[in-house]
This record gives structure tokens, sequence and C-alpha cells, in this order.
């Protein structure tokens, strides 16, 4: 069982560690869609009082992860693979420069959480587990859009990147070598930290489109 001391990092507020614990497990639909979220019973498995959690509910519900009826309660959004090409035209947009951007970081502690990811990555393999696979996906993707130094920007992302993965896990047990596709990071994190904008934008609009592709071939 996850509690609110097992949940990091620290110095988070109550209701930051809620959201972000439960938008994980709805990201990779351990929380299925359509699913109703019973507050007693997270409470009871998060260990988070009811203030929190409805303040965490709130936010899920602006990311589009959950939507609440009155008198009937919150639930999983359903997920709607049509919506993947308007999710993919914003990260076009928007992704290529928060990779130009995250080359330009000179912060050594985020310089050095990109080289651990890179490490991380560098690892995986066609036997890795699809989950412990997705969560290095998330954590690098997270790590490219706090490297841009633009919190607009990292939020937005973010949102977005939450969307796409969702339709991921839908499909996963469908395609052929999920490790691989995420092995393309590792050309991405060595343009990042070597200071290469213009092959970072490259590399993030390739895997962008090579996401939307495997999706399109199993669909």
């Amino acid at each position: 069982m996850t509690t609110a001391t097992d949940l990091a990092p620290a110095g988070l507020s109550l209701a930051e560690q809620a959201y972000r614990a439960l938008r994980d497990r709805l990201i990779m639909l351990d929380i299925a869609p359509g699913e109703p979220l019973q507050e007693l019973q997270l409470v009871r498995e998060l260990g988070f009082g009811r203030t929190p959690l409805r303040e965490a509910l709130k936010r899920l519900e602006t990311d589009h992860l959950v939507v609440s009826y009155p008198r009937r309660g919150t639930f999983a959004t359903r997920v709607d693979i049509t919506e993947l090409a308007a999710v993919s035209e914003v990260r076009h947009l928007l992704e290529p420069l928060a990779a130009r951007k995250a080359a330009a970081t000179t912060d050594p502690s985020v310089r050095a959480a990109l080289a651990q990811a890179r490490e991380g990555i560098d690892q995986l393999s066609g036997t890795t587990p699809w989950r412990e696979v997705m969560a290095q996906d998330l954590a690098v993707h997270r790590l490219v859009y706090r490297a841009a130094g633009n919190h607009h920007l990292e939020e937005s992302l973010i949102r977005l990147d939450n969307l796409a993965t969702r339709i991921w896990c839908v499909v996963v047990d469908r395609l052929p070598d999920v490790a691989e596709h995420i092995r393309e990071h590792l050309g991405l994190l060595d343009a990042i930290l070597e200071g290469d904008a213009d092959r970072a934008e490259e590399l993030t609009s390739a895997h962008i489109r090579h996401f939307d592709a495997a999706i399109r071939q199993v669909i």
C-alpha cells in the first residue's frame, strides 16, 4: 500500500502529493477508465485526509483525467484514442521547443538528473517489464520539460504527455517493442547534454511522429 509518507519528493504539500499519486495511477490505468474514485477508499489507501484528496481531484478534473457528476461521484475519464491527433498537434509545437530550451540549461542538478535518466534508459531491453519502461519514459519527459526552464511550458506539456501516455497504455500490449521506442530518448538526452539544440529539436519531433505511427498501426 502507498501512503503519504512513502511519496516523494519531500517538502510537497499533502494536496500535491495526493495529486501526483492519483495522477500516475490514472495515467498508468491502475485506476481503469470509467472507474469510480471512492473517497474513503482512497483516504485509506493513500493515507491522506479528505481535504488534500479533494484538492487533488479538482486539479485532476482540470487535467481531464477525472470527471465529476453531481450526486453520482467522481470517475476516471474514458480514454478517447480519437484525441491522439489533437494532443499530438500541440505536442509537435511545444515539445521540440522544450527540448531546444533544455539543451541550453547549465543547472548542474538538472544536468545530473538528465545524465542519470540516460543511464536508466540505456539499461532497458525487450525483457524489461512495460511498467518499468513507462516509468522511465514519464521521468525523462518530465525532466526535459523541467530543464526547459519555463513553468508554463512545463505544465502544459506534462498535461499533454499524461493524456498521450494513457492512450499508449491502452494499446501497449499490442506494441511490438516498447523499450526500443523509449530508447529513442538516448539520442535526445545526448543532444541536450551536449548543448545541441537543433539536434534535440529534430529528435523530439521524430519521436512524436514515431509515437503516433506506432499507435496508428495497432488501432
